[in-house]
């Protein structure tokens, strides 16, 4: 995720970071390059131009851009929706911290508070397609059955089971052990969440038409722009493409947060603060540095 001041008007024309144009660079300029040959053929033959008329391409621009719109708003709101399920797991977390203070034996809040950080790090390995018990077995207290399905919620269902076993011995009294179900049951509807979203992609078809429509737009527009442009079309066409492009491509950024793309959730981040204040919780007097950005990307 992009980390940084609102910039100036230099940085705004000059910055690549965060910026999607290095994506859409080769596009756009084959798009230019194609507006440019159009507009010299126009100039040795303008009779071959003379019927094209711009109405359809303004009404198809306009069409184009309320499409995009509605595809973009829909992608940020998976962005948003995957944020806010995380920091659900983050505040759920912090209060089963809170709650495990009242046991009495160290070894074993250590064993639920030190899961639930693995169960962070399974979770992250999870949406990114990575290693699950790679990510999380340094920190599990049992080692999980080699073959299951869902890491992070057999973890879940480990730390339910060893507060079902404190709550059966009256460690923890019974409506303590129901406060803690509640809370597990908060992380595992957030983990949910985040599956659903890494799970359920746009629906193809909608996505293909708006590729379709803006390569066509795109590639259609100089026929229109040559006669009254001239040499003026490929530096405008070069503005639509990098306006139609960069909107396409940043929708196909935010349709998966979860990823590794400078404007993704930066879960490395999110997973650390976890860490960080579960070993403050069992008193560790070294903590692993917080995650700050790096050339303004927060990982």
């Amino acid at each position: 995720m992009i980390v940084r001041s609102k910039p100036n008007l230099i940085s705004v024309l000059i910055s690549l970071k965060g910026s999607i144009a290095k994506r859409i660079a080769l596009r756009s300029l084959l798009v230019t390059l194609l507006a440019s040959a159009i507009v010299l053929i126009e100039t040795l033959h303008p009779a071959y131009f003379s019927k094209v008329n711009a109405t359809p391409f303004t009404l198809l621009g306009l069409s184009l851009s309320i499409f995009m719109s509605f595809r973009n708003n829909a992608c940020y709101d998976r962005w948003y929706e995957g944020r806010k399920a995380l920091g659900a797991v983050l505040t759920e977390v912090r209060s089963l911290i809170r709650e495990t203070q009242v046991l009495g034996d160290a070894q074993a809040r250590s064993s639920i508070l030190r899961d639930l950080c693995g169960f962070a790090h399974a979770l992250k390995a999870r949406l990114r397609q990575e290693d699950e018990l790679s990510a999380a077995g340094t920190w599990l207290s049992h080692w999980p059955a080699a073959r299951t399905p869902n890491l992070p919620d057999s973890i879940l269902r480990q730390v339910s089971r060893q507060c079902s076993a404190l709550a059966t011995s009256g460690v923890i009294s019974e409506w303590r052990y129901l406060l803690i179900a509640n809370l597990l049951s908060g992380i595992t509807a957030a983990q949910t969440t985040c599956e659903r979203i890494k799970g359920t992609p746009l629906p193809f078809p909608y996505t293909l038409l708006l590729h379709r429509t803006s390569y066509m737009f795109c590639i259609l527009l100089p026929f229109a722009m040559a006669e009254p442009l001239g040499w003026l079309t490929p530096i405008f066409t070069a503005i639509v493409s990098y306006t139609f492009f960069g909107l396409d491509a940043i929708g196909d950024e935010l349709e998966d947060p979860f990823g590794h793309d400078e404007n993704d959730l930066p879960m490395d981040a999110l997973v650390r603060t976890l860490e960080r204040e579960i070993l403050d919780a069992l008193g560790a007097t070294e903590l692993p540095p917080a995650l700050v950005p790096v050339d303004y990307v927060l990982s």
